[in-house]
Parts: C-alpha cells; sequence; structure tokens
C-alpha cells in the first residue's frame, strides 16, 4: 500500500511515521524549500501523549521539552503584577502532558520517519484524480504519483482542500484575531532562564518565553476587525509601540528574524474530513486553533489513530477513513467548541475583562489556594 502525503509539519510527518509502522510505503510533499524550525511553545498531551507513546517517539519529545519555573504576568510598562510557580504550572498541567515548541516537536518526527520516507521538498500539489482503485496526483515537478492514499496534511491553508473539498473560504471561520511568532537570536538578560513574561492589555497579549538551550520565543497576538484590512508585520508595530519591558527589543527582532510565522487566527469547520481516497489530517481537517491549544497534540494523536484504522480495514480504504473520523471527530469538534468559547479572554478588550479573567490566576499564586489546586490537581492525576 503506498500514500501520498501532502506538507511536511507535525501532521504529515506523524502520518508518515505511523503508515511506515503500518507497512505502508511513503511519499511526504512540502511546499517550503527546507524544513521549518521554531513555532510557538504548546501543551502536549492527550490523545497526542498517548499516540506518540504508542509511536515510540514519547521519550525523544520528553527529552526535547521544557520546563517553565516562572510564569510572570506584567503590566505594560513592565511591572510585576503577579505569578504563578512552575509548580502550579506543572500541577494543572497535569502527568501526562508536558510544554515543548512545534518545532521540536517536528524535529523528533522528521530525523524519525525520515530514512524511511521520500520527502520532496520545493514542491506543490496541482491537481488530483482518482478512480475506485487508486489516486492520482499531480505535483507542480511534472510527476504524477498514483497511491491507494492521498493525505491532505498541508495546514490551514490546504492546497489539497481547495482542490478536492472546494475553497478555503467555504470552510474558514475568522476568529477576529492575528498572531505573529518567531524565535529571538539570544535570550534577553532581563528574562531569567526558564521563566515566561507576559503582558495583556487593550485587546493585545505579549509573551515572551525561555525556552530551554539559551533559546527565546516571541509571541504577539491581538484583535483584530475587517476594516484593517491585510495583515502586515507593520501593523504589529504599530499595535504594539506604547509597550515597554521587552516589547521594543521583540519588535526591533521581529524586523531581522530568520522566520516569522504571521496569520489571522481561524478555525476550519469542515462537513466531512474524506472524500474517496483523500483524507484530511490536521489543521487542514479541523483547525482548532491555538485558543483551545491541542492542535499539535490532535495532530499526532489523529495521525497516529489513522494508521490503526488502516491496519485493521486492510485494503479497504473508505471503510478506515469512515471508522477513523466516526471515533476522532467528536474530541476534534469539543476543541473547536472550547476555542470559540475562551477566545474572548484570550487578549481581553477592556480593564475590567483583563481583571475578571486574570482573577482565578491571581487567586491560584496566593499560597492557600496555590496549595490547594496543586493538591486538586496531583489527587487527580
Amino acid at each position: 500500500m503506498r500514500a501520498v502525503i501532502i506538507g511536511a509539519g507535525i501532521a504529515g510527518l506523524a502520518a508518515a511515521l505511523r503508515l511506515r509502522q503500518a507497512g505502508w510505503e511513503t511519499l511526504l510533499v512540502e511546499r517550503a524549500p527546507e524544513r521549518r524550525r521554531g513555532g510557538y511553545a504548546v501543551t502536549f498531551g492527550g490523545i497526542g501523549y498517548d499516540g506518540a507513546e504508542r509511536m515510540g517517539i514519547l521519550p525523544e519529545l520528553k527529552r526535547r521539552s521544557f520546563v517553565t519555573r516562572e510564569l510572570v504576568y506584567r503590566k505594560t510598562k513592565g511591572e510585576r503584577r503577579f505569578a504563578l510557580s512552575g509548580q502550579t504550572i506543572t500541577a494543572a498541567m497535569g502527568k501526562k502532558a508536558f510544554n515543548i515548541l512545534r518545532g521540536d516537536i517536528e524535529s523528533a518526527l522528521y530525523e524519525t520517519v525520515k530514512d524511511a520516507t521520500t520527502i520532496r521538498f520545493g514542491t506543490t500539489i496541482t491537481a488530483v484524480e482518482q478512480d475506485a482503485d487508486a489516486v492520482h496526483v499531480t505535483l507542480s515537478d511534472g510527476t504524477v504519483e498514483h497511491a491507494d492514499l492521498l493525505i491532505g496534511a498541508d495546514g490551514l491553508h490546504s492546497a489539497t482542500r481547495a482542490l478536492v473539498f472546494g475553497p478555503e473560504e467555504n470552510y474558514r471561520l475568522d476568529m477576529k484575531h492575528r498572531v505573529a511568532v518567531y524565535m529571538m537570536e539570544e535570550r534577553p538578560a532581563e528574562l531569567p532562564v526558564g521563566t515566561t513574561g507576559s503582558i495583556s492589555a487593550g485587546g493585545r497579549t505579549f509573551a515572551v518565553i525561555s525556552v530551554g538551550d539559551d533559546r527565546t520565543a516571541v509571541f504577539f497576538g491581538y484583535r483584530t476587525d475587517p476594516s484593517q484590512g491585510k495583515p502586515s508585520l507593520e501593523e504589529v508595530r504599530a499595535i504594539y509601540n506604547d509597550m515597554g519591558w521587552l516589547v521594543p527589543q521583540a519588535l526591533e527582532g521581529l524586523e531581522t528574524a530568520d522566520s516569522v510565522y504571521f496569520d489571522s487566527i481561524s478555525q476550519m469547520v469542515v462537513d466531512r474530513w474524506s472524500r474517496g481516497r483523500v483524507v484530511l489530517l490536521g489543521d487542514a481537517a479541523w483547525c482548532v486553533t491555538l485558543f483551545a491549544g491541542y492542535g499539535s497534540s490532535l495532530a499526532v494523536g489523529g495521525a497516529d489513530l489513522l494508521g490503526a484504522a488502516l491496519e485493521r480495514h486492510g485494503g479497504d480504504v473508505p471503510a478506515a477513513l469512515a471508522e477513523w473520523e466516526a471515533h476522532l471527530r467528536p474530541e476534534a469538534e469539543k476543541k473547536q467548541k472550547l476555542g470559540r468559547r475562551v477566545k474572548g479572554v484570550y487578549a481581553p478588550p477592556n480593564p475590567l475583562l483583563l481583571e475578571l479573567t486574570q482573577l482565578p490566576l491571581r487567586l491560584s499564586s496566593w499560597g492557600p489556594v496555590r496549595r490547594m489546586v496543586e493538591r486538586k490537581f496531583q489527587l487527580e492525576g
């Protein structure tokens, strides 16, 4: 059995690994000329943790993880407001979860699967045809690949989805926020090792995160409206130019960063994830958004479950895809609903909402409440 996988991000690499373990031949197609690195920090757990364990990559993911010793919430000029201890953060995540950069998940998957699959960088999908026995994929390098399955793991703006399922606007739900993320060249002296600093004000959130090995991730996230027009990095500088502390340094680094992830935050609400021998995986299928904080876990867990379904059904690919979606869709839709529900507290638009959303965090930073919270999560495992 053979699969063509479009997209060499977390979902695509995880699918290549799991299908290879199931005895499939795989071809990975990636439009970028080389592997991307960095990305924002995520909490990895749930079905992703279980899937990574079954696929044998959990130890390597844990090795690349980082621990936040303190999360400090600051005022717009940098004055300290309150902080959460590393012990409280760890207890709240639970035993089967950890913090890691998206790029480090990709790196771990890539190093594991690179010798067991073929990867074509700088290549895109241009056409798809299928019949009862195979799917035929035309690529930008002029080749036509024939396979038993085509997996569209090419992200939020999936070309596979556009070709087979229809244009993006049919499925895109705009969450009216934008995000810019990049890696600083070095950790600022004002940011202690292993700590995170965050500022929220006026519908904007800024965070700078020490993620280990002296690396530092920078995060800008802010509310938008349709009148703002086409997004640009100039917009980011204009929106954050009144903030102090590390924000000016982070804005300066934005201009010289090797790679910046900058996009509107959107969900993909796709009524069906497969058509014949074509299936969508990861953000191309569901994109729960960073509001829900579960995208990387769903991508790895979804790939693992897809491989298991294909193993159970042998050559009956459509039956495997139907079973897989029926099993996974409730989890993805639950996380999408969570993302829509909490987006209002992500970057509070006024001081009152900011205080209300941060009140539980303030309370959990107070000694007696902190110990109660830690104890609660420890008891729940």
